[in-house]
């Protein structure tokens, strides 16, 4: 069955429900519009994003299963304690948004390019200015060696993209984001080793929106803060 497919100006129609997204690919349910805070929030707040290449229509999807990180299920093996502990990473929340988009969509070391456009980084560092979304940024030395990226929804914080450039720094800002913040769910949208290795697992779409049903509601952590640079410090 073929999926909608909206004009850029688009900012009205609604997203199809997502019972209507495809098996294969799996979770693909519509295809242009726009990246505006409006179509974007209201994506989010209904079990969507937007994952697409460069020359691609903007593609929204809404995948069954949904991997998620409940955040007191978090696994923090040894070597990463040890690391945390020696306290040589210094953290920061929301001062360097843009670069963490930057550094997330560069070249892994494959030489692949990422999904993440300079169209994509604009329209979510105004999501960023307008307190929806939120960075961590994990520094060595005054350099940015890691971070993480994502979208509040009320008490789900919805993960984008993570990069490294030195061994565990993505881990630690995934560490920070689960045991400093007090969100209730952390939605990593799609399965990966790495994720599950730090305790991800996946759940039904239905069971999501339950979820996001009972945990997004709009509160004030959906401002977000910048926070100066501090140490992860667990016990």
């Amino acid at each position: 069955m073929p999926i909608p497919f909206l004009p850029a100006y688009d900012d009205i129609t609604p997203f199809p429900p997502v019972e209507q997204a495809l098996m294969e690919p799996n979770g693909l349910l519509m295809a242009g519009g726009n990246l505006s805070p409006a179509r974007l929030l209201s994506a989010y707040r209904s079990g969507i994003f937007p994952w697409f290449e460069e020359g691609e229509p903007i593609l929204w999807w809404s995948p069954d299963p949904r991997c998620v990180l409940w955040p007191g299920d978090i696994k923090i093996r040894r070597s990463l304690l040890k690391t945390i502990r020696k306290g040589h990473f210094r953290l920061s929340e929301n001062t360097a948004f843009r670069r963490v988009m930057q550094a997330c969509a560069a070249p892994r070391s494959k030489g692949a390019g990422t999904w993440i456009t300079d169209t994509m980084i604009d329209a979510y560092h105004i999501l960023h200015e307008l307190g929806l979304a939120r960075s961590i940024e994990v520094w060595l030395d005054e350099q940015l060696v890691g971070g993480l990226y994502g979208v509040m929804v009320g008490d789900i914080f919805v993960g984008e993209s993570m990069f490294s450039r030195v061994p565990d720094a993505s881990k630690v800002a995934l560490v920070h984001l689960a045991t400093v913040n007090e969100f209730k769910l952390i939605d990593c949208q799609l399965s990966t080793p790495h994720l599950q290795s730090m305790g991800a697992v996946e759940i039904s779409r239905e069971a999501y929106l339950g979820y996001l049903k009972r945990y997004g509601k709009l509160n004030s952590r959906q401002i977000a803060p910048s926070l100066d640079k501090t140490r992860l410090r667990l016990v």
